[in-house]
Parts: structure tokens; C-alpha cells; sequence
């Protein structure tokens, strides 16, 4: 984490609070702890380097909200079916996977949820093109500092950008 923040210059005075039993609750499973203080640390509603959109509870865009987003992906999938994310089941489908952050390029970044213990989901990342499956055996935290910092990582913004950046959407949008 001190990685993501010593790269982006990130200065922020509060630390945004979560009731995250509560939106682990909603989810029925708990997320990892890196995720969750990415969450804390950055504010949650925002982007890296105006590419990688976190997935935040709460957030003002209802498909950038991790319960929410991640309820209609499941009853997108029970209902018409998830082979857009073959050969993955869809959570809350066993071992299903699990979005946590996208971009505008319609890039999807999850996380794989058959261990019991969430701070060892792999994440996978995905183009909009069927197959295109990516697996990181990491931390989100460690991804989203490989896709900042390394130009040979396959979503790297290190290719395009010499600094970076997280653009807080705080206070930009209406809630909604």
C-alpha cells in the first residue's frame, strides 16, 4: 500500500470510514484487507491515473458500487446466463468471480473467490473480448501497483504515464 501511495504522491488528511461488516454482509462474504484500506486510504470513488476505476461501496455511480454492481452481475447471470465470463462462474456462485474495479476501455479487474480466506483471491483481469483472462497471484495491492509502476504488466498505465495519479470523484457527482 505505501507503494501505491509513494507513487501517486497521494496526501489525503482523513481516512474514509466503511462499515464493512455491514457491506460484507450484503455481499455474504468478506473482501480482502488490502482492498479495504486501498478503499480507506484513497476514498474509494475514483481512478488511477484516470484508467483504473475502483469498485467502491457507496459509490456515486451505481456500476462503480461493489454491492451493487456485484447484485446485478449475479442476477445478469442467473438470468441470462455467464458465459461472457467463461470458464469462471459469476459470484455469488461458488468460487465465482467477484468485480472490484474497471475502466472506460470496459477492462474488468476481479478477483477469483474459491479460497476461504479473501487476502489469497488471485485477480483476474479481462478485456472486453471473450477469453482474455489474465491471472495475478497477488494482493489488489500489489496489482494496482504493477499496473502503475510496470510497462511489461499487461494493463500497465507505466507504458504512457511518467507520473501518477488518483483522481478523487469526491464531491465531483451528485449522489445517485
Amino acid at each position: 500500500m505505501d507503494g501505491i501511495v509513494a507513487v501517486t504522491g497521494w496526501e489525503r488528511t482523513e481516512v474514509r470510514t466503511v462499515d464493512w461488516a455491514a457491506v460484507e454482509a450484503r455481499l455474504g462474504t468478506p473482501l480482502p484487507g488490502d482492498y479495504k484500506r486501498l478503499v480507506e486510504i484513497f476514498g474509494g470513488d475514483g481512478a488511477f491515473d484516470g484508467y483504473l476505476q475502483l469498485h467502491v461501496p457507496d459509490a456515486h455511480d451505481k456500476s462503480m458500487d461493489v454491492v451493487r454492481h456485484t447484485e446485478w452481475l449475479g442476477e445478469w447471470a442467473r438470468t441470462r446466463g455467464s458465459r461472457l465470463w467463461n470458464p469462471y462462474p459469476v459470484y455469488p456462485a461458488p468460487g465465482g468471480v467477484l468485480q472490484w474495479a474497471s475502466t472506460e476501455q470496459a477492462d474488468g479487474f476481479y478477483w477469483l473467490t474459491g479460497d476461504p480466506d479473501p487476502d489469497k483471491w488471485p485477480v483476474l483481469a479481462k478485456e472486453d473480448i471473450p477469453d482474455s483472462w489474465v491471472r495475478f497471484d497477488g494482493t489488489t495491492a500489489e496489482f494496482v501497483h504493477r499496473v502503475l509502476t510496470d510497462a511489461d504488466h499487461p494493463f500497465s498505465t507505466a507504458r504512457w504515464f511518467d507520473v501518477h495519479w488518483f483522481q478523487s470523484y469526491e464531491g465531483e457527482c451528485p449522489p445517485g
